[in-house]
């Protein structure tokens, strides 16, 4: 182009002199102006498609082979209320722009393609434009630019209940789309099925962890396995929590683990087996975290390891907004004498956050002016848990200590908790 540019200036440049209106000027101002004004992919994303620049700056390397806005412009003519008829989806300019920022690649596919892929999702996942909108903004784009996706979409819908489910768990794992359904998903569920698990359970599990389902199936009897090898029974609550957390971390990891909580609670194995097989998830957190809550119930609540063990879920609660700032807000009113002193520590960090605030902080703030606020930062996380203890006597606090456990605090064969701490350092 630019060596027959070359040959051609010259002429047009002769010509204009003799004939200033004719085709040949014509023609020079054409190439002149397609010169300076090559196609722009990222002009044609801000511009046309609505997207920032630094999205049109991410987007464009993806779109590299795109000479001309024609193809695009028919596919987003399918796309927007822009074409008539039942094949268009009527998406504003903001969901445009948020579908192509999302998946670029959909400007390169066929319109006539993307046109029988949008009426395949009505006809045989039979969703409704403002469902098929739905989808494309949750992830759905990607697949209508890559594959016919309505035949998995006829399995998941009624298979998850409903739609609106589909679209939460997308947001989570979009790659349940991209997996085979005859081949891995229903040998899948009818693995799970075979340990007992119920189809609302498989649902309740696919809800929070949908990529087991995306497992080989091989590997997915490997984690069965490993999660009936920590004793939990198959047809528990508990073995759905067993299955997830040993999905997520391998054999060594899970197997260091429970080294280190027997070590840490100061434990035989057999009663930890027996914690874990009421709350596998324990074994899901890092050491560090695990070593945060045990010594603080240990040390600074005061309990024995059998109560923590009896109760593991405690070891699942956030350290920093429920287990310390409750436990410093019980001090405080223990210490204020406005609560007894055999209140159950589990029983009150296992309260719903409303249920905990209007018994013990609300109906109290007259005795402890401040104690809402302060609480509501702490659970917010914008303010350490110790901050609570501006609410004690400290005089006080540091003499009695921690009283209001002294019931539900037993000792373990006649030893005591410092007896156990002493004996769990010198273990680690």
């Amino acid at each position: 182009m630019l060596h027959l540019r070359n040959h051609l200036l010259p002429l047009l440049h002769a010509a204009t002199s003799t004939a200033s209106s004719s085709p040949l000027h014509l023609t020079h101002r054409l190439l002149s102006t397609a010169a300076r004004s090559p196609f722009s992919v990222e002009h044609y994303l801000i511009a046309t498609c609505g997207l920032t620049a630094a999205q049109a700056r991410r987007a464009s390397p993806k779109l590299s082979r795109l000479n001309s806005s024609s193809n695009p412009d028919a596919v987003l003519a399918l796309l927007s209320s822009s074409a008539a008829g039942l094949d268009s989806l009527s998406l504003s300019r903001a969901d445009l722009a948020a579908v192509v920022a999302a998946e670029p690649r959909l400007l390169r596919a066929r319109p006539g393609t993307i046109a029988r892929r949008i009426a395949s999702l009505r006809g045989r996942a039979n969703l409704s434009a403002p469902q098929i909108r739905s989808f494309l903004m949750s992830g759905g784009a990607a697949h209508l630019a890559s594959s016919d996706v309505s035949p998995k979409l006829a399995f998941w819908v009624p298979f998850l209940g409903s739609f609106d489910m589909l679209l939460k768990i997308l947001r989570r794992c979009n790659a349940i789309l991209a997996t085979d359904v005859d081949r891995v998903v229903r040998p899948n569920v009818a693995l799970l099925g075979e340990c007992g698990l119920g189809v609302c359970d498989i649902v309740q599990m696919t809800q929070t962890a949908a990529w087991l389902l995306t497992f080989n199936p091989e590997r997915l009897k490997i984690v069965v396995r490993r999660a009936e090898e920590l004793g939990v029974p198959t047809s528990s609550w508990a073995f759905k929590d067993a299955v997830c957390t040993v999905a997520r971390n391998n054999e060594g990891t899970i197997a260091a683990r429970m080294e280190f909580l027997r070590g840490t609670l100061g434990c035989s194995m057999d009663k930890l087996r027996s914690a874990i097989s009421r709350k596998p998830g324990i074994l899901g957190f890092s050491e560090k975290t695990l070593r945060g809550k045990i010594e603080f119930l240990l040390t600074k609540v005061q309990l024995e390891t059998e109560y923590i063990l009896q109760r593991p879920v405690m070891l699942t609660l956030s350290l920093d907004k429920r287990l310390a700032p409750r436990h410093y807000v019980l001090q405080a009113l223990v210490e204020k004498g406005l609560i007894k002193n055999d209140v159950d520590y589990y029983s009150c960090v296992c309260y719903g956050n409303e249920h905990f605030v209007a018994r013990y902080i609300d109906r109290h703030e007259d005795a402890l002016p401040g104690l809402t606020d302060a609480y509501a930062a702490v659970h917010a996380g914008k303010s350490p848990a110790q901050s609570l203890t501006q609410h004690l006597k400290t005089d006080r606090y540091r003499s009695h200590g921690n009283i209001y456990f002294s019931q539900i605090s037993t000792s373990v064969n006649g030893r005591t908790t410092n007896d156990l701490i002493a004996d769990n350092a010198n273990a680690s």
